[in-house]
């Protein structure tokens, strides 16, 4: 579900996270896949929708999200989204080799080029 491009500068995302006490931004990668286990619940769904934008704007369609085992409730926010977003196609739960029940794989609409020929 990588992209074969390495991540520029341009391929990253600012995030909050919490790190000993600090809220200090961080920069995520934009290789499409996203760990959730670092961030609290409260900011996941901003963080995916905002991971959900960038990926589209690099152009990678198959995303990974790692939401972890634990007792599902990071999972059931996370499908909750998902079933949500207007530019998700669909989603399953990862195959065991991308993280089985612990992560969620998703297809994500080819975005619509702009039509600006007037025509309505």
């Amino acid at each position: 579900m990588k992209s074969n491009m390495p991540p520029s500068d341009e391929d990253t995302l600012l995030a909050e996270e919490s790190v000993e006490g600090c809220n200090c931004p961080i920069p995520l990668p934009i290789d499409g896949v996203l760990d959730l286990h670092t961030f609290p619940p409260q900011e996941i769904e901003e963080l995916l929708a905002d991971y959900i934008d960038a990926c589209l704007d690099a152009r990678i369609l198959d995303v990974r999200i790692i939401h972890g085992k634990g007792t599902g409730v990071m999972r059931n926010r996370v499908y909750a989204f998902l079933s949500r977003h207007p530019s998700v196609e669909s989603f399953r739960q990862a195959p065991l080799e991308a993280g089985g029940w612990g992560a969620v794989v998703v297809r994500l609409r080819k975005p619509q080029p702009n039509c600006q020929n007037g025509s309505r």
